[in-house]
C-alpha cells in the first residue's frame, strides 16, 4: 500500500474508462456510484491528486452529496478486458468548480464540476476473480434527458408508487 500513485499506476488510472466511486454521508450511510468515459476521462493531476469529471446525471446527486457532508472517498478501478487487475485509490475528495481545470474539459461540454481526490492509499485489487469482458461498441448518448436512453423506470419504481397512490386514494 502507496500514500501516493508510482508511475505505473498513474499509467492504470489514465487509461481506464471507467470507476466505481464509494462515498458515505456524515452518518456513515454509503453510497457506490459508477463513472465512465473514454480513456483519459479519470486525470493525474500529480502523483496525490486525481481529479474525475462530474457530468449530468440522474439527478440524485447521492455522491456529490455524501462528499459535502464526508470528504472520505474509494475509487476501484479494474481493468476487465486486458490484465484483469484492479486498483484502489482512497482519500478525500472535494468538489471543484469547471473552470478549476477547464484545460481538461475545453472541449467537453458535458462537464459540470469536477471532483478532486487526494490520494490517501493506493493499493492492488486481487485478479483472482476478476472476470474477462469484451467490449463492445456502441452509440452512447452522453449527456441525454431523454428518459427512455437514461433507463427511464427501468426497475419499476416510479409505476409502483403510482400504483400505491391509485390504491390510497386522493390525500384528504
Amino acid at each position: 500500500m502507496l500514500d501516493h500513485l508510482n508511475a505505473a499506476m498513474v499509467e492504470f488510472v489514465e487509461r481506464m474508462e471507467m470507476a466505481f466511486i464509494s462515498t458515505a454521508d456524515a452518518d456513515g450511510s454509503c453510497d457506490s456510484s459508477l463513472r465512465c468515459g473514454s480513456a483519459g476521462f479519470l486525470r493525474v493531476v500529480d502523483s496525490r491528486t486525481v481529479v474525475y469529471p462530474e457530468y449530468r446525471g440522474n439527478g440524485v446527486m447521492a455522491s456529490l452529496g455524501n462528499i459535502m457532508e464526508n470528504p472520505h472517498v474509494g475509487m476501484l478501478l479494474v481493468d476487465f478486458a486486458d490484465d484483469l487487475i484492479g486498483l484502489h485509490v482512497n482519500g478525500r475528495a472535494r468538489i471543484a468548480p469547471l473552470e478549476e481545470f477547464s484545460e481538461f474539459a475545453s472541449d467537453d461540454p458535458r462537464v459540470e464540476r469536477w471532483v478532486v481526490v487526494s490520494v490517501e492509499e493506493a493499493y492492488v485489487h486481487c485478479r483472482k476473480h476478476i472476470p474477462r469482458m469484451v467490449p463492445v461498441d456502441r452509440v452512447r448518448h452522453w449527456g441525454t434527458d431523454d428518459v427512455k436512453r437514461k433507463g427511464g423506470d427501468f426497475f419499476g419504481v416510479r409505476a409502483d408508487r403510482a400504483a400505491s397512490a391509485d390504491l390510497v386514494g386522493p390525500a384528504e
